[in-house]
């Protein structure tokens, strides 16, 4: 089908690089049938090799460098690109994303959607008195709001006055055949250690920042192996991921005597294969809208450690799937993982709930029909 028969949605993201946002759009242009929408991926930043994920061909992804060039340009050659490209829907995300709404409107593009996936450090609830007006001021150019979880559609209900009926709750979905238990024959990218007899994995995915508080995770695990018997043998620590945070929070590792029971992997191109490495994963976070991680962790099999913050408590069931904790609760956190060091039926237990929820309720298929739904209901 030619592109002038598939109506085209601009997406418009800060950057396309490595996060749970960016994956989500990813999976959703990916698995999308390509003979109903063509797409075009606009950042208002940059992209990195990340940007490599869309196997389509035919989608373009366009760098505008706000930093660089300044508002207001930026907004010109927003208005150009509407323009230009004429896409029938403008989709942009997060607090950025809303400098295309004025752009795009005055571009007379027939249909705008917003989505909102979560938080900044700087703005844990999206309390703040500049988000919170540009919210409101941009709202009436919005036609459809996404919410990637209940509590971020309540935020918009409540702190931002949006009617209910212009809000679609769309939680975001796993592929639960990449990921998914491990068979017991893969090459597992850890330390030789890592891999020995009655050892127990805890494991972290994310960029190393502040809102991850990867930090808490550290200190936790430092205070298990000091004072759990036998931990400092069998326990071990994955922090998969980069960022401004790397240097930082090697010191407090280093700080805690944890050499050799932590290994730092940086950034991974196989996600998957990280999880296969990990007996327990562990969401530090001090704020989420939908974590792709614990779903990813879920599809995997793994039973899930997360902080009782945003969207987590919808995807984690205590005591079924994992169990949730305080954020920076550090004595909460380090009992939890000193439970499952030493019950691994329950290991086994939460694993085997979080893969059958993820299959149940989070599969890839059903979030991308529930967009599909969502432009379809716009013409």
């Amino acid at each position: 089908m030619s592109d002038v028969q598939r109506p085209l949605v601009m997406h418009v993201i800060h950057h396309l690089v490595i996060g749970g946002m960016e994956n989500g759009l990813v999976n959703l242009i990916n698995h999308m049938p390509e003979e109903r929408y063509a797409h075009v991926c606009v950042c208002i930043e940059d992209f990195s090799s990340f940007r490599s994920r869309i196997e389509r061909s035919d989608v373009e992804v366009i760098a505008l460098q706000r930093s660089r060039i300044g508002i207001w340009e930026l907004r010109r050659q927003l208005y150009h690109l509407c323009k230009q490209l004429k896409p029938a829907i403008v989709h942009t995300r997060n607090l950025s994303g809303l400098d295309a709404l004025l752009p795009s409107w005055l571009a007379a593009v027939p249909h705008r959607v917003h989505g909102e996936h979560g938080w900044d450090v700087g703005d844990l609830r999206g309390a703040g008195l500049r988000s919170k007006a540009l919210r409101t001021m941009h709202s009436p150019l919005v036609n459809k709001y996404v919410a990637v979880s209940r509590d971020l559609a309540s935020f918009l209900r409540h702190r931002i006055g949006i009617r209910q009926s212009r809000i679609s709750q769309i939680y975001n979905g796993v592929d639960t055949t990449r990921f998914a238990p491990r068979r017991g024959n893969e090459t597992l990218p850890v330390p030789d250690n890592f891999r020995e007899q009655g050892v127990v994995v805890f494991g972290t995915v994310g960029r190393l920042q502040a809102v991850k508080d990867q930090a808490t995770l550290i200190r936790a695990f430092g205070q298990l192996t000091r004072e759990h018997p036998r931990a400092a043998q069998r326990a071990r620590l994955m922090l998969v991921g980069d960022g401004p945070l790397r240097n930082q929070l090697k010191d407090l590792a280093d700080s805690l005597a944890l050499a050799g029971r932590i290994h730092f992997t940086g950034a991974s191109d196989d996600v998957p294969a990280t999880l296969a490495a990990m007996d327990v994963f562990v969401l530090p976070s001090l704020n989420e809208g939908v974590s792709n991680t614990v779903l990813e962790a879920m599809a995997s099999g793994l039973p899930v450690l997360a902080t009782s913050v945003g969207g987590n408590p919808e995807l984690v069931r205590d005591d079924v799937t994992g169990r949730l904790f305080p954020p920076q609760d550090v004595e909460k956190l380090c009992s939890l993982m000193a439970q499952y060091l030493d019950e691994p039926e329950q290991r086994v237990r939460h694993g085997g709930g979080a893969r059958r929820r993820a299959l149940d309720e989070f599969s890839l298929q059903t979030m991308v029909d529930r967009y599909v739904d969502l432009y379809d209901s716009l013409h």
